[in-house]
């Protein structure tokens, strides 16, 4: 069974860089580059039905933006994977849970819900 599950923000933190990323979501959808962020995050809510697992489920989420990545995990071989994308972490051991293509693959949150727990189940 799954230990943690990491969400990784193909976006860096900060109040700055989420105003950027809201007028990127507004004024260029189609360019914006992190569909986790898209699909769990209006341009300015959290997505209802994602709130909603992330307050029900009884994985241990956690959520990284790419620069908060970058120093936890400094060294790993993981540094330089295509963001977004989702790891597991079990035993200390972080591996890869849904890929970046497979996120951009999907359209709404209802997706990644579907996602996570038909993984979590193999």
């Amino acid at each position: 069974m799954i230990q943690k599950i990491i969400f990784v923000y193909n976006a860096n933190s900060g109040v700055g860089n989420a105003m950027l990323d809201s007028a990127h979501k507004i004024f260029s959808p189609s360019t914006y580059n992190c569909n986790l962020c898209s699909i769990t995050f209006g341009v300015f809510t959290e997505d209802k039905a994602w709130k909603k697992f992330r307050s029900t489920t009884n994985l241990e989420l956690q959520f990284l933006h790419k620069d908060e990545f970058e120093k936890k995990f400094v060294g790993s071989k993981f540094v330089n994977t295509t963001l977004p994308v989702i790891f597991k972490e079990s035993g200390g051991e972080l591996k890869e849970f849904i890929t970046t293509n497979e996120l951009n693959e999907l359209k709404s949150s209802d997706q990644l819900i579907s996602a996570i727990k038909t993984k979590n189940l193999k």
